[in-house]
This record gives structure tokens, sequence and C-alpha cells, in this order.
């Protein structure tokens, strides 16, 4: 995916536009984006979708899905968030993203078409009308939709008939909105499943199974539950039974990805049924050039003098994404026989700290942590109180102004491993200020 470049007064038009609409935070419901979608001539009703639901995974699989598809010769809309750099990210035709002037220009179109005679639609709201409206000028073949948060009450979900529905996976997150127990999570979810149309779910917890095996019958949705494809070594994966088994790469890092692809292969295989031409050439070649990054992403840090360090950096912002990160430490650490890693952080402070610090931390580790600038950030020194208290026998807990001094302190140690994560918003600072070396390349781990 090639960023495109934009200017200052660009990109600040349009951080003035949405930040008109960010005051209103997040206020889940689908009255105020049906009302706006009306005024806009309904364009979502000229997209077919497949609509991708799920705690994490979500971007993985709609990174697969989008490449996929696109190398079976469809234009092809992806919608995701959030974003790391740039809100152009968000809105991508072929794995391209939107140039700025196009994107400021729906947003204007979005705008001129409140009613101001009812309540404000939301920054969330505003955007994804602008993705609806682009995808349906732009006249994709498909969109690939990433629920935003939850699922039932979710702006993306306005559109009756998906091509398929996916439940990419469930955990506790956004509980303060979405309910405290996996069951009420899992609810929310579900609710972007629509009655007769296919359903592929990966594998939930027990608590959640229920819920979304009761909402499918209900539904009468054809369901398919998906299983983890298997390691092949050397970063390829193997899904499917007899002569529909299908060997592939996985471009992306970690054991979770066994999941995350067999859901995208399961999925491009229900639009094969429905007669979408995808052979399985393109999706061998369109898994190999899927692009995520900033999750399990190695990179080359430059420091002041341009020496290069290897950094591993991954958002691991909820404490499922934590485990899935420290298995991948684990197994790093053991295949290079090293004890221990040297985490950098930053945490938003709506997040639970307490449980990502439990999923990550161990005794010997090191700990810096930082603010996530330009967003609600918990102060290093809260953090640091918490993570001394889950992880008494942390190596040095250290706090720092800024992600520049912390990055400059981590660089000083001499630990083989150094992981930047806690916030995807503190990975998107990280890719947009510091020097990175182009070739981003760094130890493997002992499985891909």
């Amino acid at each position: 995916m090639s960023v495109p470049v934009i200017s200052a007064p660009q990109y600040q038009a349009i951080e003035t536009l949405l930040d008109r609409f960010g005051r209103f935070g997040v206020d889940l419901g689908l009255d105020r984006i049906v009302h706006l979608l009306n005024r806009l001539g309904n364009p979502h009703q000229r997209v077919p979708i497949v609509h991708v639901a799920g705690t994490n995974g979500k971007g993985s699989v709609c990174a697969y899905l989008s490449s996929v598809l696109t190398q079976a010769g469809y234009r092809v809309g992806r919608y995701t968030s959030p974003h790391l750099v740039h809100w152009c990210e968000r809105i991508c035709i072929n794995e391209q993203p939107i140039a700025p002037e196009t994107l400021l220009e729906r947003l204007q179109q979005v705008v001129a078409a409140i009613d101001p005679a009812l309540p404000s639609p939301t920054q969330f709201e505003v955007f994804t009308a602008a993705a609806w409206l682009h995808f349906a000028a732009q006249s994709v073949d498909v969109a690939v939709m990433e629920v935003g948060l939850g699922g039932r009450l979710d702006a993306t979900n306005v559109v009756d008939s998906p091509l398929v529905s996916v439940i990419t996976s469930l955990s506790r997150e956004h509980w303060q909105r979405l309910g405290p127990t996996l069951a009420a999570i899992a609810r929310e979810k579900a609710g972007v499943l629509k009655p007769g149309r296919p359903a592929i779910i990966g594998p939930l917890p027990p608590e959640a199974e229920g819920v979304v095996q009761q909402r499918i019958a209900a539904l009468r949705c054809p369901a398919l539950w998906v299983s983890p494809a298997e390691p092949q070594g050397g970063g390829v994966a193997a899904y499917g039974q007899g002569d529909e088994r299908l060997i592939y790469p996985l471009p992306f890092l970690g054991e979770h990805q066994l999941v995350n692809s067999a859901i995208a292969i399961a999925t491009l295989q229900q639009l094969q049924a429905q007669g979408w031409g995808i052979p399985a050439s393109a999706i061998i070649t369109g898994m190999a050039q899927a692009q995520w990054p900033g999750r399990l992403q190695w990179v080359q840090w430059l420091d002041g003098q341009q020496q290069p360090h290897p950094l591993l950096i991954d958002g691991a912002h909820n404490p499922a994404a934590a485990q899935v990160l420290r298995r991948y430490v684990d197994s790093w650490l053991a295949a290079q026989g090293q004890p221990s890693v040297v985490w950098l952080m930053g945490m938003l402070e709506t997040k639970d700290h307490r449980d990502i610090f439990e999923a990550l931390l161990r005794p010997g580790d090191s700990l810096h942590l930082v603010p996530v600038p330009g967003h609600q950030s918990a102060t290093p020194e809260d953090l640091a109180a918490i993570a001394q208290a889950v992880c008494p026998n942390l190596a040095p807990c250290t706090t720092h102004p800024c992600l520049e001094q912390g990055l400059a302190a981590t660089a000083a140690t001499l630990a083989p491993l150094k992981v930047l994560c806690g916030s995807l918003y503190l990975i998107g600072h990280f890719l947009a200020t510091a020097a990175i070396a182009s070739d981003g390349t760094s130890p493997k781990a002992a499985w891909r």
C-alpha cells in the first residue's frame, strides 16, 4: 500500500473539518447515520460488502480479503479504523489510500448534507458516510468494511444483505459501551449478522459462542465455524480438507495469523460459492502481498547518529492482543536463547492497563513508559505504579516525558529484543515522526 504525499495545508483542512465533530465523542446508534446516508442518496445501497466484526483480527482479515480480491481483478474498497499516520489510510481502493484532496471533497459533501435540525452525527459517522459515498462514486465491485466499535449499532451496520458477515474473535474490550460480560459483548458483535446471509465465525470463548450460535439460529444464517489453519513451516499455512486444501503464504507474523488467515480463506470460499471468480492463484498471490503495518512488524529505528536499532512494533492495545504479542515474544526469546525483553509502552487512559501488563510483563523484563501524544493518555507515572504492582520483579521501570526520549533510553540498553507497544496511536506517532531505515528487516521468530 503506497502512502499519498499530503501537504500540511491539506491535512490541516481535513483535521479542522473532522475536529468539528470530535466533540460529540462515541455515541453508538444507527438513526443519525441512516438519516445522513438518505440525504446523500443512500450510497451504501449501491455497494456490495463483506462486513468484518470482532475484537481482534479484523484488520488482518480485511487486509487479506482486499489484497486477494484485488488480485482476482475486482475493484475493491476497503474501510478500516483507526489509521496509523493519517486519515487517508482508512479508505482504500485496490490497496491505494484515497487522495487527500478527494477525501476532503467527500467530507465536504457529507457535511453539506447534514440536517441542522437534527442531532449532529459523530466524527466516525461523518467519516463512514464519506467512505460509503466514495465507494459508490467509484463503482467498486465489493467493499470490505471493518466495524468500528461493537457491531449492532456501528455506523457500518446499515446494509441489510451483506455478501458475507464475519466475526473474527471476541474478548473483553470496550466493555464500558458494549457490556460488562463476554455474553453482552457477543450480542453486540452478532448484530452484524443478517437474516439468511452467510456467516463466517472464528474461534470464540464458550460464553460468547453460545450467544452467537443462538443469533445464527434465530436468523437462519448459513454459518461456518472456522478452525485454525495448519502451519507448514517457513511462513506457510494450509487450510481446508481433501481437494479443497489450500497451501498459501503468510506475510504477517504470529501464531494468531493461522486463525485470521483461515477466516479470510473461508470467506473467500463463500464468495466463490456465490459465483465470484477468485482463482487459487489470486488467493496465493494476494495473501503473499497483503499489508497491515504496525502489527508485529520489525523495523530498523535510526538514532540521532543514524545508527540502526532493531525494534518490534505492535499495537497490543487490549489484553487479548497483548497475549498474542507475548506468545510471539516468548517464541523469539526461546529461539534466540534470551531471557528477557525491553518494553517501551504508552497506553490510553481508557484501556485495561492491569490486564495488559499481566499479559506482557515477566520478572527480569525492563519497562520504559511514555505518554501517547495527542490523545487521552494514561500518565507514565500512573502506569509505572500499576506495572510495579503487577510485576514487582521488573528490572528498571522508567518514565519518560516523550516517545523520543523513551526510544533513546531503550536504544542505550544491550538487550537484543526491544518492543514498542500499548497503543496503535503511539505506533502511528512513531511511524509518522521517527527515522526508519528503508530495509525493515530484523531477526525472525521461531514461528512466523
